[in-house]
């Protein structure tokens, strides 16, 4: 499930008629209803092993995770987050940090050992940034008997911005992939799934060629992209490059008006025999990890 898709109207807003056009439908329009209503660009994993047991991972939560929680979550029932990655540090991808507590089972004031924190994966980079940022959601040291506060508990994990060192995040095995965001801005992308396998690239501006590589020959074809739309032709280049079974579109600024692109995306398809087509909020992807 993809709980966000696109950029917020500060972020990438151009001047164009058919940005006036498809923000009106949008403001006009249910959120449910209308795919060019966007919050930031996340994914929430629904992992069930062969216990049986549900698992929620979620990458990114940035400034609207509260809305998607009261928008997305609470419609497809899902009851609480149980890891949370982090592809990089800006704030369409962490502002939301304060309202995990939201998702987590949270008791107010009991004490620490009564509340499980949530396990957290991030770069070094990204979480020394975290720490001038939200000081209080990092490790801190309780003193006795002392009450906790309300706030979202969380485990930090570091993890490296390197395929070879991989992790493991309730259960799913991720593989970390480096890309840029801008010139020299190192985020990352993540790959996973040992079934199918899936490639979650947000806030890429380009790939590095050890990237690209990494990903198109380790374990053979990839099931299903998702791949950010910073750059439409470069992005739509990249799927052509990486050859995945299909792929969706996320990240999308306002301007861009699902339905009509998604006609001229099922155009290209036909053409370059591979399913392409924008993602949109609130969107379930069925796939066998």
């Amino acid at each position: 499930m993809s709980s966000g898709t696109g950029r917020r109207r500060d972020e990438g807003k151009r001047s164009s008629s058919g940005t006036a056009d498809a923000m009106t439908l949008a403001r006009s329009s249910s959120p449910r209803l209308s795919p060019d209503v966007r919050c930031n660009t996340s994914l929430l994993i629904d992992y069930c092993q062969d216990d049986g047991v549900h698992r929620y991972i979620i990458i990114d939560v940035g400034k609207t995770f509260r809305e998607q929680v009261l928008r997305w979550f609470t419609h497809h029932k899902i009851p609480q987050v149980d890891s949370i990655i982090l592809t990089h540090e800006h704030t369409d991808a962490i502002f939301g940090l304060d309202d995990v507590r939201i998702v987590q089972s949270f008791i107010p004031f009991s004490p620490p050992n009564d509340i499980d924190p949530t396990p957290i994966y991030a770069t070094k980079f990204t979480m020394d940034s975290i720490d001038i940022k939200f000081p209080y959601l990092m490790n801190k040291m309780w003193k006795e008997g002392q009450e906790v506060m309300p706030i979202a508990q969380l485990d930090w994990k570091v993890i490296e911005s390197d395929p070879d060192k991989t992790f493991m995040a309730s259960g799913l095995e991720f593989v970390p992939l480096p890309v840029l965001h801008g010139e020299d801005y190192v985020s990352l992308g993540f790959l996973f799934g040992q079934k199918s396998r899936v490639a979650y690239i947000s806030d890429a501006s380009r790939f590095p060629g050890s990237t690209e590589n990494f990903i198109s020959k380790s374990g053979g074809q990839l099931d299903l992209l998702i791949i950010d739309t910073n750059s439409l032709h470069k992005s739509l280049d990249a799927v052509k490059r990486i050859g995945p079974k299909q792929a969706l579109l996320i990240g999308m600024t306002h301007d861009y008006d699902h339905h009509k692109l998604n006609v001229l995306l099922a155009e290209w398809s036909m053409r370059e025999g591979i399913p392409v087509q924008l993602a949109y909020d609130g969107l379930r992807v069925f796939i066998d990890l």
